[in-house]
């Protein structure tokens, strides 16, 4: 194993067997020196748990803050995105399966240090830097030494996660944070564990975390896959607990699915579903309720409460 990307990396402790316990993620993997951790990049190295992809990125593209997607933070501004291999998640789903599932972090990684991608940040006239493609949560250390470093130059840092964090890793993670995007995947426990390889109730407790006791900006996006989180009770429920816990201004992105990875048998997500769920959250009180990977110009446009005034939330 190189070791020349590998520090020691935070929130872990011994185990009176010998093992190591990585307390970063709700998966708590308990580790034998040698062993990986689930994501695959943490593990045990001499009785520590170190992050092996620290400073090894699977790549970076400059897209515009509404791709992440963010409707409501630095609109119209350009973002500089990577992410890293591995991801605490097995989501059957996964359209980013080539880098989340990545076992080449040598051979297919590209090299930065924090200070340099908050430099191509600035010099590209990116206005902020996003944390995405895998979940940055599995490579916290990197992300927030690479939000630091952005920081000091007035450039924003994005997480683009699934919220799958435990409480004692969470105020420390997101405190170097922004804004978010957190991935609700769906609202049934019976989904996450069949379907995702995790537990719903974490994401949940993160999502009201970020809304109530920070300040850090907050978007939701809900990809919809037909017959498996898409019917108009699961919706309904979703978007009334919504309004109830994060309150009716957090903005909502409803995605459509494309066949993918595991789930290559699916069609893709109805556009009549689409409009469905839309029409159910905006029924429930939310207020900003956006539809994605499809054009819809109700769907596609911000609309100001208050007055009704329009703003496109696309790019041209």
């Amino acid at each position: 194993m190189n070791l020349d990307n590998i520090i020691i990396g935070d929130f872990w402790h011994k185990l009176p067997d010998g093992r190591v316990q990585c307390d970063l993620c709700p998966r708590n993997c308990q580790l034998k020196t040698g062993q990986r951790g689930f994501c695959y990049v943490r593990s045990n190295e001499n009785n520590k748990i170190v992050l092996t992809s620290y400073g090894l990125s699977s790549g970076y593209c400059i897209d515009p803050i509404e791709k992440k997607p963010l409707n409501h933070f630095l609109p119209g501004t350009p973002v500089l995105s990577f992410g890293t291999a591995g991801c605490n998640l097995a989501c059957k789903f996964c359209q980013n399966w080539d880098i989340s599932k990545s076992r080449e972090m040598q051979t297919l990684s590209d090299q930065a240090s924090p200070e340099k991608i908050a430099h191509a940040a600035e010099m590209s006239g990116c206005r902020s830097v996003a944390y995405t493609y895998n979940d940055p949560v599995i490579f916290y250390e990197y992300a927030r030494d690479t939000a630091i470093a952005c920081k000091e130059k007035d450039i924003k840092s994005v997480a683009v996660t699934a919220g799958y964090i435990t409480e004692e890793a969470r105020a420390d993670f997101f405190k170097h944070m922004d804004a978010a995007n957190v991935d609700l995947k769906a609202f049934t426990e019976d989904f996450y564990k069949k379907i995702v390889g995790g537990s719903l109730a974490p994401v949940l407790e993160t999502l009201k975390y970020l809304k109530n006791e920070t300040q850090l900006w907050l978007e939701i996006t809900n990809l919809l896959i037909p017959n498996e989180n898409d019917s108009e009770k699961e919706i309904n429920q979703m978007t009334e607990w919504i309004v109830e816990n994060l309150g009716p201004d957090v903005p909502l992105h409803f995605s459509s699915f494309h066949p993918e990875y595991k789930m290559t048998e699916k069609n893709h997500t109805p556009h009549t579903t689409l409009q469905m769920a839309r029409e159910i959250a905006l029924k429930n009180g939310m207020r900003f309720v956006y539809l994605g990977n499809v054009h819809d110009q109700e769907g596609d446009t911000t609309f100001c409460f208050h007055c009704k005034t329009q703003r496109s939330s696309r790019l041209v």
